[in-house]
């Protein structure tokens, strides 16, 4: 089948284009407003852009009815110019999904899934204790994109947590933590295996 998405005639129950392009990694973000009130919202259009330096980026699409423009993120991300991303794995799944909750915005998501804060090292963000590993970031550049309220989010990692049991023999091991990833609809994948390839010289 072909279709135009300009058109949206695909004409199935559901828009495939998050199933097509998939598995996508979730950013979970922390970040902190003004007043100090943490939050917490996973996005899983999520990547890293280059290693070097190391740089990543999130969308943030949709608005809030008590923000002016966006969601709390963006919003907590253009005041202050700092974020965290905390890797999903699989045994924090369900709290992940309690945070996807619309929530006022001086609601703390940290407190309403239950999670522990860490404070961060190279930013005044703090991050999710239990998360396998955090990238602590810095703005580097917001980006409007076409469409109602598409944005995205560029910035330098300048911090980095791993936690030790998942370093296995000098590698950072996701099928220890069964890093979750996105895909379409109402589904998620977990890592449980993984193979490799090795370069063609």
């Amino acid at each position: 089948m072909f279709y135009r998405p300009e058109d949206n005639d695909h004409g199935l129950p559901h828009n495939p284009f998050k199933a097509i392009v998939s598995p996508r990694p979730i950013g979970w973000i922390s970040t902190v407003d003004s007043k100090g009130v943490a939050n917490l919202a996973p996005y899983s259009f999520f990547n890293a852009l280059c290693d070097n330096p190391p740089m990543v980026m999130f969308a943030s699409t949709g608005n809030k009815p008590d923000q002016d423009s966006g969601k709390d993120s963006l919003a907590n991300i253009r005041a202050n110019g700092e974020f965290a991303v905390n890797i999903v794995s699989y045994a924090l799944r369900e709290p992940m999904n309690k945070t996807a909750a619309s929530l006022p915005a001086d609601t703390d998501e940290f407190e309403a899934a239950g999670l522990t804060k860490a404070e961060g090292q190279a930013i005044s963000v703090p991050h999710v204790a239990e998360a396998p590993a955090v990238l602590e970031c810095r703005l580097f550049k917001i980006v409007d994109l076409p469409g109602p309220s598409n944005t995205m989010v560029i910035a330098e990692v300048v911090g980095v947590h791993m936690k030790d049991d998942f370093i296995v023999n000098g590698r950072f091991d996701a099928t220890r933590y069964q890093a979750l990833s996105r895909l379409g609809y109402m589904d998620y994948l977990a890592v449980k295996e993984v193979f490799e390839l090795v370069k063609p010289a």
